[in-house]
């Protein structure tokens, strides 16, 4: 007869405390093995529960100092398959080292491209932008905004993923390797750039006062405002005069003598908001290319003081 294992199970409350030491899994980052520490310190109380002497317990901890490193908010998936693993592992069944640090390698890979351009290029940017056009109008709320509503997602999501990978186990790295996290990250990226060009000409002001034509208009579309200067001089400036005026303005007839041209016109006439996009594209550009963020912004202020220095910016 088949010997019947007796797996000690995991209860919701020591998956939530492993859950929580997994909000510092960075705290002890070293080059080494980078998050090998912080891994452990999470691993810490499901250990406890499964091993029972101090041998053990001790062996169990080596064992999760091997070398880690992920994005470090899929990560929880990972920590997940690993209390499963762990849980088999303590109840009898044939789990080696290897085996355990083999699956923590082939997930921590492909989940770590899935991380960043979820995270940090889709949705910091956007919850980000959204809190400081709250703060831009004087509210707040920007601040308070982008604080909750961040940690609400992070923490939630690590906590979902990781029970996702619990309940899995092994089984979640077929879905790895099936393409769902290619296409999850596709539509993200796709969901971000777009919102990401709706915000653009909100909070990117761009003006180009440098004149480019000036043209005479002729005076027969130009606005007559003898009526309201004769009213104005007779100290009798009726409302019929105010309407002649306004009405004229309404039906396209000019104020000024010349008609000016500006820079910021041709721009806005081939597409509103073009130079906001077109600057955007170029600092994103260079931050692909790696250049620091700290020499971009002094950039933008070196060209826009030469720029309102000879009049193209103002």
């Amino acid at each position: 007869m088949t010997e019947q294992l007796n797996i000690t199970r995991l209860t919701k409350k020591d998956r939530l405390s492993v859950w929580w030491r997994s909000q510092f899994l960075q705290a002890s980052w070293n080059y080494e093995r980078m998050q090998n520490v912080g891994w452990a310190y999470a691993m810490i109380p499901a250990l406890k529960k499964l091993y029972h002497t101090k041998e053990e317990r001790s062996e169990a901890l080596k064992r999760h100092l091997e070398f880690f490193n992920t994005h470090p908010y899929v990560a929880a998936p990972i920590l997940g398959v690993t209390l499963t693993l762990e849980e088999e592992r303590a109840g009898g069944v044939a789990i080696d080292n290897a085996a355990i640090q083999g699956v923590k390698i082939g997930m921590m890979g492909p989940l770590a491209g899935v991380g960043d351009p979820i995270f940090w290029a889709t949705l910091r940017p956007v919850l980000g932008a959204f809190a400081a056009s709250l703060a831009a109008q004087g509210s707040i709320l920007g601040p308070i905004v982008f604080f909750l509503v961040w940690n609400l997602i992070r923490m939630s999501f690590l906590w979902y993923t990781q029970e996702l990978g619990y309940r899995q186990g092994s089984n979640i790295t077929q879905d790895l390797s099936g393409g769902v996290m290619q296409k999850i990250t596709q539509g993200a990226s796709i969901l971000g750039m777009f919102i990401m060009g709706v915000l653009v000409p909100r909070w990117t002001t761009m003006n180009f006062p440098m004149i480019l034509t000036r043209v005479e208009v002729d005076k027969k579309s130009l606005v007559n405002f003898s009526g309201l200067v004769k009213g104005a001089n007779n100290g009798d400036l009726n409302v019929n005069a105010i309407r002649d005026v306004v009405n004229q303005i309404n039906g396209g007839l000019n104020v000024n003598p010349e008609k000016v041209s500006t820079l910021g016109d041709t721009f806005d006439q081939l597409l509103p908001g073009l130079m906001p996009l077109v600057l955007t594209l170029v600092c994103m550009w260079l931050l692909k290319k790696k250049v620091n963020p700290i020499t971009i912004i002094f950039g933008l202020f070196l060209v826009g003081i030469v720029g309102y220095y000879f009049g193209v910016f103002a």
